[in-house]
């Protein structure tokens, strides 16, 4: 369970010292630091349940999420998370591993988002479909359809038969929230009705 300090401090208001209180709990592996002022009670909480909690508003995205949904195949070891109008990247190393968070459009932020439950935990991940599309506005810009496919297939190794079995309209809908130019080649290349006889193997 995710405590503060400010909830601990009440919790134990009845002790003389109840920051010396927290520090022996520390100690005696009862309550676990995660980053300033916040603590969790339970050491096996995966660290996805807490990305949202340690920085936000924030929703789990980007290689995360693309591993998450086995788009790609390597193991994404670090918590990668989107935020709006942060202007800085964030990074946190914690006992529960290693997050990050890094702005998208303010316009494209909400899109795209999914509630999930587990271990009592609520936390927020980006659809398949909008992480690649977040993906997409932190690489730098390709100029044409095939830089597009080695980026997509070669860079990324997102695997072929698994994007293509993604919803390519909410694909276009959030692409066009973005504005940029790996978007709007994107768009261009889904809008064609041979979409996948574009990208032969």
């Amino acid at each position: 369970m995710i405590k503060t300090t400010a909830i601990l401090k009440n919790e134990l208001k009845e002790y003389r010292n109840p920051n010396a209180k927290i520090r022996r709990l520390v100690e005696e592996g009862k309550l676990i630091p995660i980053i300033r002022g916040l603590y969790e009670t339970d050491g096996t909480i995966p660290g996805y349940c807490l990305a949202s909690i340690i920085y936000g508003p924030s929703y789990l995205s980007f290689e995360f999420a693309l591993a998450y949904y086995s788009l790609i195949p390597e193991a994404v070891y670090t918590f990668t998370s989107a935020t709006f109008e942060k202007k800085k990247e964030k990074q946190y190393s914690t006992p529960f591993g290693n997050f990050t968070y890094r702005d998208v459009p303010s316009k494209a932020y909400p899109a795209g988002v999914l509630l999930q439950t587990e271990n009592g935990y609520g936390y927020k991940i980006a659809t398949a479909e909008k992480a690649i599309c977040d993906q997409l506005y932190k690489i730098s810009p390709v100029d044409n359809q095939k830089e597009l496919q080695e980026l997509l297939f070669d860079d990324l190794r997102i695997d072929r038969d698994d994007f293509f079995a993604l919803n390519l309209d909410d694909l276009y809908a959030l692409a066009g929230l973005y504005n940029t130019k790996n978007h709007k080649l994107l768009q261009r290349t889904i809008k064609r009705n041979n979409w996948k006889s574009s990208f032969p193997d």
